[in-house]
């Protein structure tokens, strides 16, 4: 029997009902395989800020790094964004990020062939595309300094500050190579090397890992050309690597491919096997308690989990082949319900329904 504890952050919005439906799966695959896993609840993000007047409180942070593997839903409300940006709930995100030196970010983007009409693109675009998007996560514009607002010339004036050095950029350079080599051997770093230092130094980094690993392709492309390519061919993409900034929008933008970013999943990755999963939406805080979001992003989160914290291979793989057998059957949450003779359900019942097919023996 494997025992793991895990670190429960159900956080704002949304968050508490969708993580609920993740952790109905883990039940069913822990006793499918005779695993345990322990859950441990915590405060983060906008919760935590009406408790403990701070988004990240020191507890929380402490029981993350004494387990195995965090499981968080998502944080935000609107309700907070006139509060001193430096104790948003954002701001818990980006700290437990830091605080556990999560890195990497690997966010797939796999498209579903029960899905194809819930995208906006036409099917000879997206069907077979398979993209994993690794991002770096504790460097670059959201945490460089100097950064603030000041009165410049008789004007507020605010900035921020693009900072990477060589060791960030080398470390997450190496994930997305390993990636590659697992997959299908490409790798497209992104950058505005045109333009910015930062980018320059991106570059000229990437390429000499790229040294080390001869069996991949390495090729390069402007961010703004990316953006353009995720939509009009991409299937071109294996492995996408790039900075903070540049990833957080690409990867939303990738969600179209999909047709939602309910369907998304995410693994945040540090060097020493601690790891973060979450799915890529955020809290959607007008549909708390509505039942109505669908939770397959989060059900996704904990199969990386089993996958990248665990080494659960055959565990992680039976919950995926769960939700294609869901979406086969023709169950739809209301972001993913296009046809005629689909069937929709709630948040609940999606997990439910996911969870039964993964404990089947």
């Amino acid at each position: 029997m494997q025992i793991k504890k895990i670190l429960i952050l159900k956080g704002d919005g949304i968050g508490p009902e969708v993580v609920e439906q993740a952790l109905k799966v883990l039940d069913a695959i822990s006793q499918k395989y005779n695993h345990k896993f322990e859950y441990i609840e915590a405060l983060i993000g906008g919760v935590a800020i009406d408790k403990f007047g701070v988004p990240l409180p020191d507890e929380t942070l402490k029981l993350a790094k004494t387990s195995d593997a965090v499981l968080l839903g998502a944080v935000g409300d609107w309700k907070y964004d006139k509060l001193d940006p430096a104790i948003r709930p954002e701001k818990g995100l980006l700290g437990i990020r830091k605080g556990l030196n999560l890195f990497a970010n690997l966010r797939p983007v796999k498209i579903f062939d029960e899905l194809i009409s819930s995208s906006p693109l036409k099917e000879n675009l997206i069907r077979n595309t398979d993209i994993m998007i690794v991002r770096e996560l504790t460097g670059g514009i959201y945490f460089g300094e100097p950064r603030g607002t000041e009165i410049k010339n008789g004007e507020k004036t605010a900035f921020n500050t693009m900072v990477y050095s060589e060791s960030e950029i080398k470390r997450i350079a190496k994930v997305a190579f390993e990636t590659a080599m697992l997959r299908n051997k490409k790798v497209c770093s992104v950058d505005k090397a045109n333009v910015l230092d930062v980018s320059r130094l991106w570059r000229e980094v990437v390429i000499e890992v790229a040294k080390d690993y001869p069996e991949v392709e390495l090729y390069h492309m402007y961010v703004d050309n990316a953006a353009m390519q995720l939509v009009v061919n991409p299937k071109q993409f294996d492995v996408i690597l790039t900075s903070n900034l540049f990833g957080d929008i690409l990867s939303d933008e990738a969600s179209v491919l999909s047709g939602s970013l309910g369907l998304l999943p995410s693994a945040s990755l540090s060097g020493d096997n601690i790891g973060m999963f979450e799915p890529c939406h955020g809290s959607a805080p007008n549909f708390k308690g509505l039942d109505v979001v669908n939770p397959i992003a989060t059900i996704l989160s904990a199969a990386m989990m089993l996958k990248y914290s665990f080494n659960m291979e055959k565990e992680a793989k039976d919950i995926e082949i769960a939700v294609c057998e869901v979406l086969k059957q023709g169950y739809r949450t209301e972001d993913i319900l296009k046809n005629e003779g689909e069937k929709l359900v709630g948040t609940s019942e999606m997990g439910d329904l996911i969870a039964n097919e993964a404990g089947k023996r």
